[in-house]
Formats: C-alpha cells, sequence, structure tokens
C-alpha cells in the first residue's frame, strides 16, 4: 500500500506527524505513510491546525482545499488535498508521475 493515491484530481495522503519538532518539514517515508515534523503541540487541535496550513502551503492550495479525513486524535492521519497545484519531491509524489 502506498502513502498516496489519487482520487479524480484531488490527492489522499496518509501523514505520520511529528509534534513539538524544532521546525516544519517533510522528512520522508515511514512505512506506508509520509512523515511530517512539525512545531506545534498536540494540544486542542492546534497540531491539527498547523498540519492543515503546512500541507496547503506546501502543496500550493488554499487552506480549505485541505481536508483531515481520519486520525483526528493519532499520529496517522488522511488527508484529502483537493487539485494540488504543486507537487513537492520530498513527498513522494512527484516522482511516480514521471
Amino acid at each position: 500500500m502506498s502513502h498516496y493515491r489519487w482520487d479524480g484530481g484531488d490527492l489522499l495522503l496518509t501523514v505520520r506527524v511529528q509534534p513539538r519538532a524544532s521546525r516544519d518539514e517533510v522528512v520522508g517515508l515511514h512505512g506506508d505513510t509520509l512523515k511530517v515534523r512539525i512545531t506545534a503541540p498536540p494540544v486542542e487541535g492546534q497540531a491539527n491546525e498547523h498540519l492543515i496550513r503546512y500541507l496547503a502551503s506546501i502543496f500550493g492550495v488554499g487552506r480549505s482545499s485541505v481536508s483531515l479525513l481520519a486520525g483526528q486524535t493519532g499520529r496517522e492521519k488522511r488527508f484529502r488535498i483537493i487539485t494540488p497545484q504543486r507537487l513537492p519531491a520530498e513527498t513522494g509524489v512527484a516522482a511516480a508521475l514521471k
């Protein structure tokens, strides 16, 4: 199983998040998930909101184009990114399209 799949023009992405990191960054693959470090703490949804904003910025879409589908309270989360404008190399999505 892959860490992403396409649903029409939308990207479905499985992410393993590490909160309270020193900086926001995509680390790479962690099994069947994409590991992402974020600076926000896992308190009262702060990490989820921060991760949504971060994913929106790296995929070149607005915040409203990224939705959390599953994993509200866990480290492993699934997102839908509506019509991503960029496919950053570190996410592993762009390489599969070549």
